[in-house]
């Protein structure tokens, strides 16, 4: 396995290499993450939202049936490849510590990334979940609903914490991630701590780009407005700190050297 100073040399390679994409490679990368964390989210809820029973007689079953699927997203932008804004937001901080890298560089990617991982996330929502009425049905879309309805019910501040928390644990995953050296080894270290946010109830914002758009097309009494205020702002700014600051401002600043 990578010790801790070799995945930041590792994660300095990668900022510089993300940092030189051209603008469409971007978006097309950023497209599919945001489709693949959208693919993990649908997963979620077809295992754990189809389990009422459980989740009325043990909802920590539920909530974990809901992390431990829902990973399947990191794990494919991280093995396959693609650019996810979360991951992204740790990414570049070492080099920026280090003056490697411009903040203007690291705007313009999480930028596009955010762009491109919001279509991805909205194309599945649409097109792969509710024109095939996957979740049009109970106890699917009562699973759909009450998601939303409960991202979007929160104050700024409960779910910027909440970002905090999410951010801090996904990035620590791609950490992780980068700290093993074969393919299985990266699924578990990647697996852990995203089941973790996910079972927690953390605010992933482009997760999130996912479960309320849908709850929105299947009919539920929540509006773009709503769901971009209450929810989509404060998450985005939790996850910029949790990945920021608490991974790759510490872990750049204790290994630079």
């Amino acid at each position: 396995m990578n010790s801790p100073k070799e995945v930041i040399t590792i994660v300095n390679e990668l900022a510089i290499n993300k940092g030189s994409y051209k603008a469409k490679k971007t978006l097309i990368l950023a497209f599919l993450a945001g489709a693949y964390i959208a693919f993990g989210g649908l997963l979620a809820i077809i295992v754990a939202g189809g389990s009422p029973g459980i989740a009325a007689e043990n909802p920590g079953i539920t909530k974990f049936l809901f992390g431990a699927t829902f990973p399947i997203g990191l794990i494919l932008v991280v093995i396959v490849g693609a650019e996810l804004f979360t991951g992204n937001n740790a990414y570049f901080i070492p080099n920026v510590m280090n003056k490697k890298q411009g903040v203007n560089a690291v705007l313009k990617n999480w930028g596009l990334v955010y762009v491109g991982n919001f279509i991805g996330a909205v194309f599945v929502a649409y097109v792969i979940t509710h024109l095939t009425h996957i979740v049009h049905d109970s106890p699917f879309v009562n699973s759909v609903f009450s998601i939303a309805e409960g991202k979007t019910s929160h104050t700024f501040l409960v779910t910027f914490i909440k970002g905090i928390g999410a951010n801090w644990l996904v990035c620590l995953a791609v950490w992780q991630g980068m700290a093993a050296k074969d393919t299985t080894g990266k699924i578990l270290a990647i697996w852990l701590p995203v089941m973790a946010f996910v079972a927690m109830g953390f605010e992933h914002s482009i997760a999130n780009m996912y479960f309320i758009p849908l709850a929105i097309f299947e009919g539920a009494d929540i509006t773009w407005t709503t769901f971009i205020v209450k929810n989509l702002i404060p998450a985005t700014l939790g996850n910029i700190v949790g990945g920021a600051v608490f991974v790759g401002m510490f872990y750049g600043y204790l290994f630079k050297k």
